[in-house]
C-alpha cells in the first residue's frame, strides 16, 4: 500500500471558493492539514511546483498530470484546479499581490482575477484594487500566506482597507 493511499483518508478536505486563486487554495489546504509547501509538493509528487504556483509562476504552465496528482491528494478535480489558474492567453501579474478590501469583507479569499494584468479594479464594487497596505504601505504577502486576513506589519484587516479604496 502506498503512502498516498495510507495518508489520503487522514487529510482534511478544503472546498475551493468561486474564483479563488490556486495560491490561496493551496495555502488554505496546507494550513488545514498542517503541511509545509514542501510537504504538500512531496506528498503530491510535484517537487518545487507548488512553491512556484503559490507565487503565480506558471511558466511552464501546470500540466494535466500535475493537476491530476494535486487533485488526487486534495480531493479536488483537476478540471476545478485548472479554473484556479489564468485562462490561456491571460497575462498575470506575479507582483504586486492585489486585493479588494470590500470583497475581503464579504468573503476573505484571494480572487485570481485580481492578478490579471488587464484588471485594475473590482468589477463588483467599482473600487481600485490595492497593492499594498494603505496604512503602513507594506506590500501584501502572497495569498497562500494569508492566514488572518490582515496586514502582517500593522494589523489592519483587509476588510477595513475598503475605506481607503478609490471609487472608479
Amino acid at each position: 500500500m502506498s503512502l498516498d493511499t495510507n495518508l489520503k483518508p487522514w487529510l482534511f478536505q478544503v472546498e475551493p471558493l468561486e474564483g479563488e486563486s490556486l495560491s490561496h487554495f493551496s495555502g488554505r489546504f496546507r494550513r488545514r492539514n498542517h503541511l509545509s509547501c514542501a510537504a504538500l509538493a512531496n506528498l503530491a509528487g510535484l517537487g518545487g511546483e507548488i512553491n512556484r504556483w503559490e507565487k503565480f509562476r506558471h511558466n511552464p504552465f501546470p500540466s494535466d498530470a500535475e493537476l491530476t496528482a494535486l487533485g488526487e491528494l486534495t480531493g479536488v478535480d483537476a478540471t476545478r484546479l485548472r479554473l484556479m489558474l489564468p485562462p490561456q492567453g491571460e497575462p498575470i501579474k506575479m507582483e504586486p499581490i492585489r486585493l479588494c478590501g470590500a470583497c475581503c469583507g464579504e468573503s476573505l479569499y484571494h480572487r485570481l482575477e485580481w492578478q490579471f494584468q488587464s484588471v485594475w479594479k473590482c468589477e463588483t464594487h467599482q473600487l481600485a484594487l490595492l497593492c499594498k497596505c494603505p496604512q503602513c504601505e507594506k506590500p501584501f504577502k502572497r495569498p497562500s500566506l494569508w492566514e488572518f486576513g490582515r496586514c502582517d506589519r500593522c494589523g489592519l484587516f483587509f476588510s477595513a482597507m475598503a475605506d481607503y479604496q478609490k471609487p472608479v
